[in-house]
Order: structure tokens, then C-alpha cells, then sequence
């Protein structure tokens, strides 16, 4: 007999299961009040305030800004180049903000499943060998770009889920 089928099968059985419980409305409302937590939580952080998030700042221009249409992979995309990004910053203000980020890109995996969208996780930009350089140059303008621009992108992020995003 083969153990190993068996095995892959019964490890699966508890994920499947757990799909099929969730509703997908529930995972989408999830999303939303996650991504509405994480605005409030970088509105908290007072500095963000004073930047443009269309505002083009030189040196920063790997920091994602606002994209027309956004698919479920492609959000998946952006919000692991800024867990990149916010994981070089100081931890004061962005420790929960990369939690929720974890949190909301699993619930984008959910929801892609549901949708049965192949859905590679992403692993964010290829190369940061440049940030520390811009890091160590301008850590304050670095966090509050960061920071605007993620606000801006969960906002966007708000509306394509309420329009239904695609694959």
C-alpha cells in the first residue's frame, strides 16, 4: 500500500474542510475590514500626513504607487514588496501593519483559491541591494513614502474587492 497519497490526502482534508466552511462573501468582508484596520492603523501614525501619495520622490521610485486595474495576484504582488519594504524600516511604527499584511495576503490566497485563480505567492521585488543605500540616506522620507503609498494602494485594494477583482 502506498503511504504517501494517503498521507497528502489527510493532511489536506483540515484545509479543504476549512475552505469549504468559510464562506467566500466572508472571506471578502474579512479582507475589507482588514484593509480599513490597516488604514486606520497607518492614519494613527501622524506623520503620513504630509506626502502626496502620487508625490514622485527621487530615489524612491521602487516603492509602488497607484495602479489602474488590480487582479488578486497582482495585489498579492504589492503587498509583499511593501512587507519587503516595511521590514527594513524601524519596528516602532510597522510591526502590526506587516502583520496585517501577512494576514490580508493570506486572505487574497483564499480568495483566488475560491475563485480557482492560480495564484503563486509572490516574494516582492527581486532585488534590494539599492535600499539599504536610500535607507541609511533618508530612513524618515523612506517610512513616510512607504507608508502614504500603502495607504493609497489598500484604498484602491478597497475598491477593486468591491467591484469583484479578477484572477
Amino acid at each position: 500500500m502506498h503511504w504517501g497519497p494517503l498521507c497528502r490526502f489527510l493532511w489536506l482534508c483540515p484545509c479543504l474542510a476549512y475552505l469549504q466552511a468559510m464562506p467566500i462573501h466572508r472571506v471578502q468582508d474579512d479582507s475589507r475590514d482588514l484593509i480599513k484596520t490597516i488604514v486606520t492603523r497607518i492614519n494613527d501614525t501622524s506623520h503620513t500626513q504630509s506626502v502626496s501619495s502620487l508625490q514622485r520622490i527621487a530615489g524612491l521610485d521602487f516603492i509602488p504607487g497607484l495602479q489602474p486595474v488590480l487582479s488578486l495576484s497582482k495585489m498579492d504582488e504589492t503587498l509583499a514588496v511593501y512587507q519587503q519594504i516595511l521590514t527594513r524600516l524601524p519596528p516602532r511604527n510597522v510591526v502590526q501593519i506587516l502583520n496585517d499584511l501577512e494576514n490580508l495576503r493570506d486572505l487574497l490566497y483564499l480568495l483566488a483559491v475560491s475563485k480557482g485563480c492560480p495564484f503563486p505567492h509572490s516574494s516582492g521585488l527581486k532585488t534590494l541591494e539599492s535600499l539599504d543605500g536610500v535607507l541609511e540616506a533618508s530612513r524618515y522620507s523612506m517610512e513616510v513614502v512607504t507608508l502614504s503609498r500603502l495607504q493609497a494602494s489598500l484604498q484602491d485594494m478597497l475598491q477593486q474587492l468591491d467591484l469583484g477583482p479578477r484572477c
